[in-house]
């Protein structure tokens, strides 16, 4: 089990951006489980979770919510939904404002594979790929003259997402120019020559983000907030974001549309004469 949790910590790391303090939380509340994966081993947890007096209705919920994403990401979903503690409500995701996404593209500075790194940013940009997704993503997987790639995502299920130009002509440089004629199926290769795993392509984006002066925390999942935000923002239909960012139900989909709102709020506080 201490296995599984490193492994799901790390998962959180790397795609989601989670904080230190946020992981050493969620392991605290994930080494409070005993016994096996079964269904009354999961409501005895929960059941003990309500009834704790010394806990604060917001660490309830932050220990439900590690429990329930850890069974989801073990592929346990059939006890997942059996964690039925109160969810804490949904933060807002903190996109990248689109000067910022043209800085981390752009910069040019010492790398040995610049080539590579400029289209793993372009791509998570222009599709707005997890950062399991792009490591995974075989040669076989794209469609450089139609403009599309094939991704397989959660739970095995598959959807053809666009790219524009920019990201086109950045893997077609990064292909004929540094990653040669290797036989490894994944498009994204490593200094060996093998798959990049997800920890090299947050490096990557961390590597970018020091060279072009941008502060605070970059991540994979950050450009993917701010592929779908900038989608929405520019008038793009809720369910076709959906669809290119493979979210199962629309409602997942629909914070982005809060994310417009609150610029929305922002700019009539800051052009009304009465904001």
């Amino acid at each position: 089990m201490n296995k599984k949790i490193d492994e799901f910590l790390s998962h959180l790391e790397i795609e989601r951006g989670l904080s230190e303090n946020t992981l050493l939380a969620y392991r605290a509340d994930l080494s409070g489980f005993r016994g096996p994966l079964t269904r009354p081993a999961v409501q005895d947890h929960v059941a003990r979770l309500l009834e704790s007096g010394r806990r604060r209705a917001s660490s309830v919920a932050r220990a439900a919510a590690a429990l329930r994403s850890f069974l989801r990401f073990l592929g346990r979903e059939d006890l997942a939904r059996f964690v039925m503690a109160p969810r804490k409500p949904r933060l807002l995701p903190h996109p990248l404002p689109k000067d910022q996404i043209e800085r981390l593209i752009g910069i040019r500075a010492p790398a040995r594979f610049p080539g590579r790194d400029r289209a793993i940013v372009e791509l998570l940009y222009a599709s707005g790929l997890r950062a399991s997704e792009l490591s995974h993503l075989r040669l076989g997987d794209l469609n450089l003259d139609a403009g599309y790639l094939r991704v397989l995502g959660k739970g095995s299920k598959e959807r053809v997402v666009p790219m524009g130009q920019p990201a086109i002509r950045a893997l077609r440089d990064y292909l004929q120019s540094e990653r040669g004629d290797s036989p490894e199926e994944a498009v994204f290769l490593s200094a060996r020559g093998t798959r990049m795993a997800r920890e090299s392509i947050w490096r990557v984006l961390q590597r970018r983000r020091r060279d072009s002066g941008l502060k605070g925390r970059v991540y994979p999942h950050a450009v993917r907030h701010s592929f779908a935000t900038h989608l929405v923002e520019n008038g793009a239909d809720l369910r076709y974001v959906q669809e290119m960012l493979g979210h199962s139900k629309i409602s997942t989909t629909q914070i982005y549309t809060h994310v417009d709102r609150e610029r929305l709020k922002a700019v009539h506080r800051k052009f009304h004469p009465r904001g």
